[in-house]
């Protein structure tokens, strides 16, 4: 394949593989645009689909961007093509977030390796076993991090119970504002009755907790889901943090490469996975997430993952709807 014949079935499908990233309350808040000319990709942040109470900065808007940014650079590489990456290209449009230019066929980008993995991630809000993740896994979802640039710590005992307080207040906090609750009643989908095609459905939820400590964002907020069973959940979660060492749009766009590039590695090693960012949600209490030993980096994600059932596959929006073109 020639640099020249990058088809518009080929650009779709690229697009359509980095749509399967996760982001906030599956909102898939991002736009794609291909100039055939230049053979260029831009990312722009869909503002419309942004959570002025829970996301008040963008951070988490930047983050989901971020891993649909990576499933496109692995996508390129599964087709052997190489692939430059800016960032914030341009400090007067800051809804531009990425611009991808497509290089030369390539044979060799480790990325390529990832690809099967993309459309296998899946969230899951269902309990995992306490079998341990061994040291080689850990320091080789720390790797997959520290390639761009972030890094991915496991919470020793003392932090990790205070990472669990921290999740359940923010979690209590956010049920007694009205305009948050709000907010993710938005992105919450009857499955029976809806057939959107974003936000979270109830097939998604998982089963409601009945004991454990796993720190499980539940979706159903005040709502009753009849018919939904309670589980059980583990009692030491194996709970880790993402984190940057500055904390602007360029580090969470970084944040959520990284973030997506160690899920899909995650998934390679048959370890499933979820998300508990309820405190980071709230700037107070995002601060005391950080090591209370080093002090350092900015907290980004705050990742559960273990060895559990796999999620269910949760919807995306039509490739047209967040693809277009340019000559």
């Amino acid at each position: 394949m020639s640099v020249e014949t990058l088809d518009e079935r080929t650009v779709k499908g690229l697009v359509s593989d980095a749509t399967r990233a996760p982001s906030m309350h599956n909102a898939q808040p991002w736009l794609f645009r291909y100039a055939r000319s230049t053979r260029t990709f831009t990312l722009s942040a869909d503002s419309a689909r942004a959570m002025p109470h829970e996301d008040r900065d963008g951070r988490g808007l930047h983050v989901g961007c971020g891993a649909a940014l990576l499933n496109l650079r692995v996508a390129l590489a599964h087709l052997g093509r190489g692939s430059g990456t800016t960032l914030l290209p341009d400090a007067a449009v800051p809804c531009l977030l990425a611009t991808v230019s497509v290089g030369s066929p390539t044979t060799v980008d480790a990325l390529a390796d990832l690809y099967p993995a993309i459309r296998e991630r899946h969230t899951s809000r269902y309990p995992f076993s306490e079998r341990e993740i061994p040291t080689a896994e850990r320091d080789e979802l720390g790797q997959a991090a520290r390639l761009e640039d972030a890094e991915l710590t496991f919470l020793s005992p003392p932090h990790l119970q205070a990472v669990l307080d921290l999740t359940r207040d923010a979690e209590g906090y956010s049920l007694m504002d009205p305009s948050r609750e709000a907010e993710r009643a938005r992105w919450t989908k009857d499955s029976k009755a809806d057939v959107s095609t974003e936000g979270v459905p109830e097939y998604a939820f998982g089963p409601r907790k009945r004991g454990g400590t796993a720190p499980t964002r539940d979706f159903a907020g005040l709502d009753v889901v009849r018919g939904r069973p309670t589980a059980d959940f583990e009692d030491r979660p194996q709970l880790a943090l993402l984190s940057t060492a500055a904390d602007g749009p360029a580090d969470w766009l970084r944040a959520g490469q990284a973030l997506e590039r160690l899920l899909l590695v995650a998934t390679r090693h048959g370890l499933a996975s979820s998300f508990a960012t309820q405190a980071l949600e709230w700037s107070d209490l995002r601060w005391l997430l950080r090591d209370p030993v080093s002090g350092s980096g900015h907290v980004q994600m705050v990742l559960r993952l273990g060895y559990g059932p796999w999620g269910p596959e949760t919807p995306r929006r039509p490739v047209e709807e967040v693809l277009t073109f340019d000559d």
